[in-house]
């Protein structure tokens, strides 16, 4: 018998039934059938119960080629975004066995450092944003079944791609914005390469073209409240007409853009609306709470794990954009007169 401070392993399992090691396998992995007597496996299975034994799972898996882990790549954790897209990658692969490593890539962009020895012998595969492709090929996460979030179908790494409705979500601001009489626009554009922010700008210019009498202007900044009220403010103080509208890549740039208005003088939504992209917790936090477009992380997660797990199995991914919703609140409003 193993003593109560160590683990009881399939030698203890053996000695107690009196049988071999081999036997005691064949027995815990139901493959005894024609091999051993019945007796003998339930002598087996009786000395596992009494000595608490549990075969190691892991080592097991790792014999075979398989951990059941899946390795989830996203940018840099600086919003609760990436946060529920785990909680729903989660979600699912817990119903089916599997667990999810959480691996930011540092700042979201440039090479990051391999999280295993070597990820191809821990991994099942991988689900990565499109942001954080820079860090999934440092960590050969390329090589493994692989399903990509928010990118490029045409030209996506993986087996499988999953994405948000991004471009109906900018169709619904340009839109409600048009509705409510605005003319001159202002784009607040995430300064990152990435195939969602062209997206953005290109569904935004694209609905912006089709209306007569309509300008825009593009500036660009980091994801940061700082760099966006700096860029915001450089923008809105330039010479010539002011744009009446600011639309934001993300609702992080919106919170910076609404202090570049007031540090103008300027009042939201009275002489300029400003809208985001997200709907994270901080646009009901600020003053007007923010319209934006509400993206369902979890559920974004839940179909990346879902799309791997088809893949993994060989089977198609379910198809289909996400569809996303936008939210009006006190940041939009008809312009003042000119």
């Amino acid at each position: 018998m193993a003593n109560g401070s160590t683990r009881p392993t399939s030698r203890d399992v053996a000695q107690a039934a009196g049988v071999s090691q081999a036997a005691v396998s064949l027995v815990l992995g139901e493959k005894w059938r024609g091999r051993v007597s019945a007796a003998t496996a339930e002598r087996v299975r009786e000395a596992a119960r009494e000595l608490g034994y549990r075969p190691n799972l892991a080592a097991r898996n790792l014999r075979l080629g398989h951990t059941r882990t899946v390795l989830l790549v996203v940018p840099a954790l600086t919003t609760e975004f990436f946060a529920g897209v785990y909680t729903g990658a989660a979600r699912v692969a817990a119903r089916h066995g599997f667990g999810v490593v959480l691996y930011p890539s540092p700042e979201g962009i440039g090479p990051a450092r391999n999280p295993f020895a070597s990820a191809q012998a821990a991994l099942d595969g991988v689900i990565a944003s499109s942001m954080a492709a820079d860090a999934l090929t440092a960590i050969r996460g390329d090589q493994l079944p692989l399903v990509m979030l928010d990118s490029d179908p045409a030209g996506s790494l993986g087996g499988a791609t999953v994405n948000l409705d991004i471009a109906d979500g900018v169709r619904q601001v340009t839109e409600h914005l048009l509705g409510l009489g605005h003319r001159r626009f202002l784009h607040l554009a995430a300064d990152i390469a990435s195939w969602t922010f062209e997206v953005r700008a290109h569904e935004l210019a694209t609905r912006l073209a089709g209306t007569p009498g309509t300008s825009l202007r593009t500036v660009r900044a980091h994801i940061s409240i700082d760099a966006a009220r700096t860029a915001a403010e450089t923008a809105l103080a330039a010479r010539g007409p002011r744009p009446t509208a600011i639309i934001c890549d993300d609702d992080k740039l919106a919170a910076g853009a609404y202090k570049a208005v007031r540090r103008l003088g300027l009042r939201i939504p009275d002489d300029i609306s400003v809208t985001g992209l997200d709907d994270l917790a901080l646009a009901t936090a600020i003053d007007p709470e923010l319209t934006t477009v509400r993206l369902d992380a979890e559920l974004f997660g839940e179909r990346g794990m879902q799309a791997l797990l088809a893949v993994l199995e060989g089977r198609e991914p379910e198809e289909g954009d996400i569809p996303v919703q936008l939210v009006v609140r006190g940041s939009t409003a008809p312009p003042s007169a000119p």
